[in-house]
């Protein structure tokens, strides 16, 4: 049998560890939880910081990746006269560029590099400015050449087309903004003429544009322009709708045929 005196020495040194456990002076594991503690937060920033990567810096960011690639598609309405098909293309960080579009059964290919462009023809590559040339009335040739040498990645188009939004906001995993009106009128007429002369006339212009963006770096946008355009005395009803989607990032490889190279070169 416990004496009781050892059983009074027990009861003591119990009462003793007791109270140093629940002394809200005490702090047994002050380190374990400051470690914790500044772990969460630090994660907790990190997902803060990539949530509110804007889309021109998700943009930018696309456009610091070694390559990428990307599929576009337009949808012109129920009730358009022309009706693109898809346009893919792939490019390499100051390097070449390839893009292939296609519009009802014809198929056109076009390379570019830093400011120069050839385009795949009935008669081989041929460059803008070869294209271009004869004068006299605008023709496929001609259209194609101001097409292509006024043609930008998609993360350049991308940070172009968030420049020209209002209000971007955050919301439903997305980026969502609606276009300024003077935006609007530039999408609407693709830009309008380049090299001179006035573009079409446009009213009613209005639009809206999302982008979505993982881990920093943009990863689809999308953007609606509507209004009406006035070409050649026509009245035409716009409501066209051009989706961008990037894949491949950092792995996609850029082909070029060797006579665009020599074209190029």
């Amino acid at each position: 049998m416990e004496s009781p005196i050892a059983w009074a020495r027990r009861r003591t040194a119990f009462s003793q560890n007791n109270k140093t456990a629940n002394h809200p002076n005490t702090k047994p594991h002050t380190p374990m939880k400051r470690n914790l503690l500044l772990g969460l937060l630090t994660l907790c920033a990190g997902s803060l910081l990539a949530a509110d990567a804007s889309p021109k810096d998700a943009a930018k960011k696309l456009a610091d990746q070694k390559n990428y690639s990307w599929k576009t598609t337009v949808d012109a309405g129920p009730d358009a006269r022309f009706r693109p098909g898809p346009t893919e293309g792939k490019t390499e960080k100051d390097g070449y560029t390839t893009v292939t579009t296609s519009f009802g059964d014809n198929t056109t290919e076009a390379v570019l590099k830093g400011d120069k462009v050839v385009i795949s023809t009935e008669d081989g590559w041929q460059t803008a400015a070869e294209l271009s040339e004869g004068g006299g009335q605008p023709g496929p040739g001609r259209f194609l050449a101001r097409m292509f040498q006024n043609f930008k990645a998609p993360a350049a188009q991308a940070e172009d087309i968030a420049a020209k939004t209002k209000d971007l906001k955050e919301a439903d995993g997305a980026w969502k903004g609606d276009l300024t009106e003077e935006g609007a009128k530039q999408l609407l007429s693709f830009g309008g003429r380049r090299g001179g002369g006035a573009g079409p006339e446009i009213s009613n212009a209005k639009g809206w544009v999302k982008f979505w963006i993982k881990d920093g770096v943009l990863t689809k946008f999308e953007h609606n322009v509507q209004g009406e355009m006035s070409f050649n005395n026509n009245d035409i009803k716009i409501d066209r709708t051009t989706t961008t989607e990037i894949k491949d990032v950092g792995t996609t490889k850029v082909t070029v045929p060797d006579g665009a190279k020599k074209k190029l070169s």
